[in-house]
């Protein structure tokens, strides 16, 4: 068995947020593809951290 037991420890924690991903506000859902449209805010969000993240 190792000694080191951090992993173990914190295997509990989430890594990522959900509730900031992009399918957490949709707007509709397509009927046969079961993809998500999200709604004009995000859209709007997501143009805006394109765009000022640019190189």
């Amino acid at each position: 068995m190792a000694k080191n037991k951090y992993k173990d420890k914190h295997m509990a924690q989430p890594i990522e947020n959900h509730a900031t991903a992009a399918w957490a506000n949709q707007a509709q859902l397509k009927a046969v593809s079961k993809v998500n449209l999200p709604d004009e805010e995000q859209i709007e969000n997501a143009r805006d951290y394109v765009n000022e993240n640019q190189k």
